[in-house]
């Protein structure tokens, strides 16, 4: 079972506009879509921000409710399922916005990242150690899976205090996200100098931002990952100068697994490698 690849598909994320793409998916009805048509081509996690009626990133807990309604509507009348991991990342805004909406919607994941950075060298992104405190428990008072964002290698630290505490339990799901300017780059030398120092029994994913993107994917699979992240939050091109949809970027990291000798695996098997329990709400 443990050799089944998982295949996260980062929808949207906080800041790819349609300005950049317009196959950037925004609404909650454009955000459905993609999902029946992301995990129809092998995605099994579906890793979700909220947009305003303008476009613009948002924590505020009504916009998660509607996306989440749609989509969990969406996959239902197309018989696919899929687990939601929703973010938490949005660190303009106040720690309890961030966490609200997990009370209400009790999604399986929800993103933990576990430091603050100077995000391409633009603004500060903050997660402060109180922050990080009560999101932990909040994970362990609903059942929640966080998984561990690592942008640079100090988060792994992090991440081991916070277990030491008993804030995080193992195993623990990391999602190395390599390539952003102010954190670690995304080649092989960051991944060799990461995997030695994951816990033992734990799980880890990978993506790269960007032109990174792709090598991120071929390094992973060489080195055994559980997991490839992709989507548009994270990459908008298929090759250079050649715009990506949400699917075909699924599509990709499938045949690549499968290149590689990996079964991707269904939301079933990856409830089963990540230690989920389906929630009904």
């Amino acid at each position: 079972m443990n050799h089944k690849l998982i295949i996260t598909c980062a929808l949207c994320g906080s800041g790819t506009t349609k300005a950049l793409s317009p196959y950037v998916p925004v609404t909650p009805d454009e955000i459905a879509e993609d999902a029946v048509k992301t995990v129809s081509a092998g995605a099994s996690i579906l890793h979700l921000h909220a947009r305003d009626e303008a476009g613009n990133n948002t924590m505020e807990t009504r916009y998660f409710t509607e996306i989440v309604a749609k989509v969990r509507k969406a996959l239902a009348k197309s018989n696919l399922d899929a687990v939601l991991n929703l973010t938490t990342s949005g660190s303009k805004f106040p720690d309890k916005m961030r966490i609200a909406h997990l009370y209400e919607l009790l999604p399986e994941m929800c993103s933990y990242d576990p430091g603050s950075m100077n995000w391409s060298n633009s603004y500060v992104f903050l997660n402060s150690p109180g922050f990080l405190e009560k999101l932990g428990n909040t994970c362990n008072e609903l059942g929640v899976k966080p998984e561990c964002e690592i942008f640079d290698s100090g988060m792994l630290g992090n991440v081991d205090y916070y277990l030491k505490k008993d804030i995080l339990k193992a195993p623990l799901h990391y999602q190395f996200v390599l390539g952003v300017s102010g954190g670690m780059p995304g080649n092989i030398d960051s991944v060799a100098h990461l995997l030695p120092k994951l816990p033992k029994g734990a799980t880890w994913s990978i993506t790269g931002i960007g032109k990174s993107h792709l090598p991120c994917m071929l390094i992973g699979l060489a080195a055994g990952c559980n997991g490839l992240r992709v989507g548009l939050e994270d990459n908008i091109f298929l090759s250079k100068g050649v715009l990506a949809t949400n699917e075909q970027l699924v599509r990709r990291a499938c045949e690549l697994g499968k290149m590689a000798g990996r079964e991707i695996a269904t939301a079933k098997e990856t409830r089963e490698i990540l230690g989920l329990s389906k929630k009904e709400k």
